[in-house]
């Protein structure tokens, strides 16, 4: 379906903040966790239907639409003045006020065709770029597409520098944007700076320091063409029985989260097993490192603000080996345990932490890359953004019936979102085409999980 849709774009044109950035805000420092991330784009996909089906009288044409958006960008902009500038150095944004891009596309086809046959590659195509894009280290900071559909409805696409901030920054500018969009000045929250102070800097010219903390990208990823992804969706009633099939006196009440991510773990290490013996003649369950990303803000001991712009994630990671041949005898209920281990270990690491060493945070961040790096270990990936308001953002025209994640493309790599009621779990998953086929036909996966369904409206 994906080469059937076309997408013609009207136009491109950078917004910039309505009011000038003042002089003394125009070096924006990045923290350490900013250094550390990698130059890609944080992806994000907002789908509204028709606005002449909403029960406002109030609709907006098209047309009055965008440049409601567009003026409504502006403004905000003076408030998260850094996504106007340029990162200098790899260690500051300069605040120039250079602007952030604005597309405008029209697609040919309705909404309801894309919630019919939601599919990833298809997908990026409501992206302003691509989210591997390199140039999210040197060059626009954000970047937003509005695409028109035939039937009336709209999809904003948001591609944000992963140097500059987080899924939660995100969720805070968004957020932002909606309450400045509606003129609501007792809704807005600012977003809050200063990341760099509690989370200083590493100095780049010190080898010693920092000599290669950027994650060799190699080693976490092969060709787009090789790569598959697929979204798998547990609803509310599947997720409740899988959290009560992995309760265990370790862990008696496992989230959503953790207990999803442990099935597609579990189903990952199968599929790798069986791809082995595919090749080997006999079945091998190699060691496997499991990352899931933490947001510390609300870890740390008193608690950051959850408006604190910045990468201020870490990785609880947890391993996996196995002695045996059989992977029936993975034990589901254990790897929860592990999961919930790693990230209670995080917590734990953040609270005790009196004062943060940027210099013990980049060794150990130089270790992890070290680890993952070997070729004979699994590395499996996981980033959850559930629980995030984005489900909320109203613009003017209601809220979104769908949003939607855009897979990086990154070997192993599993995206979370929430369904749209909340209580269920969509699961964007990232393989070689091989290990796909073997992970997408898992019986018990499937038993809590729909391959790609029906985007419900």
């Amino acid at each position: 379906m994906a080469t059937e849709i076309k997408v013609e774009i009207i136009q491109r044109q950078a917004v910039k903040p309505s009011s000038p950035t003042p002089h003394h805000l125009r070096n924006y420092k990045l923290c350490i966790f900013d250094q550390m991330t990698l130059p890609c784009y944080i992806p994000i996909l907002l789908f509204y239907p028709n606005a002449a089906d909403a029960t406002s009288n109030n609709v907006m044409a098209t047309n009055e639409r965008c440049q409601h958006l567009m003026q409504s960008l502006a403004k905000t902009l003076t408030h998260f003045y850094p996504l106007a500038g340029r990162i200098k150095g790899g260690t500051v944004i300069e605040c120039n006020d250079d602007g952030a891009e604005f597309v405008e596309a029209r697609v040919k086809c309705s909404l309801s065709e894309i919630f019919e046959h939601s599919d990833a590659k298809m997908l990026r195509r409501f992206l302003p770029v691509e989210p591997e894009s390199r140039e999210a280290g040197t060059g626009t900071l954000l970047l937003v597409q509005v695409n028109l559909f035939e039937c009336g409805g709209m999809a904003i696409g948001f591609s944000i520098s992963h140097k500059f901030g987080d899924a939660a920054t995100l969720s805070t500018f968004i957020n932002c944007w909606t309450a400045t969009a509606h003129d609501q000045s007792n809704m807005l929250i600012l977003p809050k700076f200063g990341a760099a102070s509690l989370f200083p800097p590493l100095n780049f010219s010190n080898s010693e320091q920092l000599p290669s903390m950027e994650v060799d990208k190699e080693k976490l990823e092969v060709d787009k063409e090789k790569l598959m992804t697929r979204r798998f969706v547990f609803d509310a009633s599947k997720i409740a029985a899988l959290q009560s099939k992995v309760t265990s006196s370790v862990v008696p009440k496992p989230t959503r989260v953790e207990a999803a991510s442990a099935l597609i773990w579990k189903c990952k290490i199968e599929a790798s097993a069986r791809s082995s013996s595919n090749m080997l003649g006999t079945s091998l369950i190699r060691p496997s490192v499991f990352s899931h990303t933490v947001n510390i803000r609300k870890k740390t001991v008193p608690p950051l603000p959850e408006n604190l712009v910045g990468n201020l994630v870490d990785y609880s990671t947890t391993n996996y080996s196995h002695s045996g041949e059989n992977t029936t005898v993975i034990d589901l209920k254990g790897l929860v345990a592990k999961i919930k281990g790693g990230l209670e270990e995080t917590k734990e690491r953040y609270a005790a932490a009196v004062v943060f060493d940027s210099n013990e945070a980049g060794q150990k961040m130089k270790r992890y890359i070290n680890r993952i790096k070997k070729d004979d270990i699994d590395k499996f990936y996981c980033s959850s953004w559930c629980r995030f308001p984005f489900y909320e953002a109203d613009f003017g025209w209601g809220k979104p019936s769908w949003v939607s994640s855009v897979a990086i493309a990154m070997n192993n790599a599993t995206a979370l979102m929430d369904t749209r009621d909340g209580n269920g779990i969509e699961a964007w998953v990232t393989l070689s085409q091989e290990n796909m086929a073997l992970f997408e036909s898992n019986k018990e996966l499937l038993a809590y999980a729909s391959l790609n369904p029906r985007v419900t409206n």
